[in-house]
């Protein structure tokens, strides 16, 4: 039988010799946080599977809204299984990146999609949405980016994001740019989504008019993910405290 006084003698011992307390008690399991990132992950799928079920999937997939929407579903998912499993928390650069391009699908969509004075408005279809349209159009542009922000800020560690992750989270952005004007060329003209969004068709403005575009969205898209990496620094810690060694002269482990 374990003797739980000499158990906790060891223990002591082993923390006033330094030793974090990570090393002697693993951290706790996190149910209630694994529940809600499951439900992340369940409303990113849920409307891709809408989006794919009722449109042309190679079009559906094409879009910067659906790969960002499954980038949040892998990561939200491998994120409620760390935190059910008490194992330590993924990459804030693998983290930083899901919540930039979710933040750009929602900023993108908001501001500029739905935006009849941004000029690059997506509000002229002559048919009124579908109910299962209109659902998917929430989870994929609403839901889900609000729900992956409030996971950073409530249910993360603060003062994680580096400077240098803003530029290297842009790679994926910028790749975007040459699959669009691929795909487009290899379409035929007057194909309908032959380019995804209004500021990368190049039938309307030009290569030259696309890359302005381009480096204007950049450059935003840079100040945001530098915005993030600020707040994250001095946003307050709002969980709980995690488990850990008390001093001997304190008392038990609590």
């Amino acid at each position: 039988m374990i003797d739980p006084t000499s158990s906790h003698a060891r223990l002591s011992a082993i923390s006033a010799a330094g030793v974090p307390a990570s090393a002697v008690v693993p951290a706790g399991r996190r149910p209630l946080t694994a529940a809600f990132r499951l439900l992340i992950a369940l409303a990113a799928i849920t409307g891709i599977v809408i989006d794919c079920a009722i449109g042309d999937v190679p079009r559906v997939l094409s879009y910067f809204t659906i790969q960002s929407n499954a980038v949040v579903a892998v990561v939200t998912l491998a994120a409620a299984y760390r935190a059910w499993a008490a194992r330590p928390p993924l990459s804030a650069r693998i983290t930083g990146a899901a919540l930039l391009y979710i933040a750009i699908t929602g900023l993108v969509y908001h501001f500029v999609l739905t935006n009849s004075s941004s000029g690059f408005a997506m509000t002229g279809d002559a048919h009124a949405p579908s109910e299962w349209q209109t659902t998917a159009t929430q989870l994929l542009h609403t839901a889900t980016p609000i729900a992956v922000v409030l996971d950073w800020l409530l249910l993360t560690t603060p003062g994680r994001f580096r400077p240098a992750y803003a530029w290297q989270w842009l790679i994926y952005p910028l790749l975007y740019l040459p699959f669009a004007l691929i795909r487009g060329a290899l379409l035929s003209p007057g194909t309908e989504g032959r380019y995804p969004y209004p500021f990368l068709d190049v039938d309307i403005h030009g290569y030259g008019g696309v890359l302005g575009n381009t480096v204007i969205f950049a450059l935003a898209f840079y100040v945001l993910a530098l915005v993030l990496t600020l707040l994250d620094r001095i946003r307050p810690h709002l969980r709980g405290p995690e488990n850990r060694i008390s001093s001997p002269a304190i008392g038990p482990l609590k």
